[in-house]
């Protein structure tokens, strides 16, 4: 039992104790704000150097893809600007590896074509900490990229398909050769079963075969399919290197009556148009170096502080053919 004058003489040490602490969490100063996450600085400041890492040099849309974004560079940042264009064969750890590469020459801006768009994301996160701006070229890189731009793929994929039914009057044995897991490949791919889904009597025959792009893929997939398949109308490539090398595969095979649509729209594609024996009939035309240079304008324009409210531009395409060849300009090149 405590006494009345002890328990006062507490309540008065446990007030006065009170009090004290009260004053001392009122006056503390307050802690300083935390930092802004170092990917805010993405966003600001001049850019000394630009990074460009694309799927394979080797492919005609890709090397216009560097010109286009240097030529871009060069007009908005002037000469003085230092431009690095690599190629990540499709490897997605090798991509990573060149923008750890940029993130330790202290790259300013990264125009990125993944090689993996969602296996990309963690090097994305680590460019951006580092207070790179990333703008994604042609296909979706995960991970937090301040920009894409790209072509309309779905698009791309549907009319160069729809063409092929035409051509086949709704009726026959089609089939697919794929990519590499980027997105502009999904989507394409997406846009063909579409348009073939669509025909009733079109049976969509294979649609898995990943030829990575390239006109060896292309030619090594096309020889098994017709291996494997006594009757083939009409084949979807994913790009054209892969259906040139698809046709490759039909002119050394003897096989006869069957069509080739592609995607790209590029210079060689234009000379297999024109020669009427060849099997690629069709392909929905990008433009890679205005692709890239409107790329490269977003990325000046978010690091100069814009904050475009659709961080997503998309590029439509149109279909080129033996038809309308004379009247095709072809891609952009300086």
């Amino acid at each position: 039992m405590f006494s009345l004058p002890s328990l006062l003489r507490r309540g008065l040490l446990s007030s006065f104790a009170v009090c004290v602490l009260s004053c001392f969490v009122a006056c503390k100063p307050k802690p300083e704000a935390s930092p802004a996450p170092q990917a805010a600085k993405a966003s600001g400041g001049a850019i000394r150097s630009v990074g460009l890492t694309v799927g394979d040099l080797a492919n005609p849309f890709f090397v216009q893809i560097a010109k286009g974004a240097e030529s871009k560079v060069r007009e908005l940042g002037g000469a003085d600007v230092k431009f690095t264009a690599v190629s990540s064969g499709y490897d997605l750890n090798r991509q990573a590896n060149q923008i750890d590469d940029f993130i330790a020459a202290g790259t300013d801006l990264l125009l990125l074509n993944a090689a993996d768009s969602q296996g990309i994301a963690p090097a994305v996160r680590k460019a951006r900490k580092a207070g790179m701006t990333v703008i994604a070229i042609d296909v979706v890189a995960e991970g937090g990229v301040d920009g894409t731009v790209m072509s309309d793929n779905v698009q791309a994929g549907r009319i160069a398909a729809e063409y092929l039914v035409r051509r086949l009057n709704g009726t026959g044995n089609v089939v697919i050769i794929n990519g590499p897991p980027v997105s502009a490949v999904t989507d394409r791919v997406t846009g063909a079963v579409e348009a073939f889904s669509a025909a009733p009597g079109i049976k969509l025959l294979s649609r898995d075969q990943n030829a990575f792009g390239n006109r060896d893929g292309g030619l090594s997939v096309m020889n098994d399919l017709l291996v494997a398949n006594p009757r083939i109308d009409a084949v979807f490539a994913v790009n054209d290197p892969t259906g040139l090398g698809a046709a490759l595969a039909v002119r050394q095979s003897r096989r006869t009556g069957v069509v080739i649509a592609s995607v790209d729209g590029a210079p060689d594609v234009e000379a297999a148009l024109a020669d009427p024996s060849n099997a690629l009939v069709a392909s929905a035309a990008q433009d890679p170096f205005m692709m890239a240079a409107r790329a490269a304008e977003f990325g000046f324009q978010i690091r100069a502080g814009a904050s475009p409210t659709d961080r997503l531009i998309r590029i439509p395409v149109t279909l080129v053919t033996r038809d309308n060849l004379s009247s095709y300009r072809g891609w952009t090149a300086k």
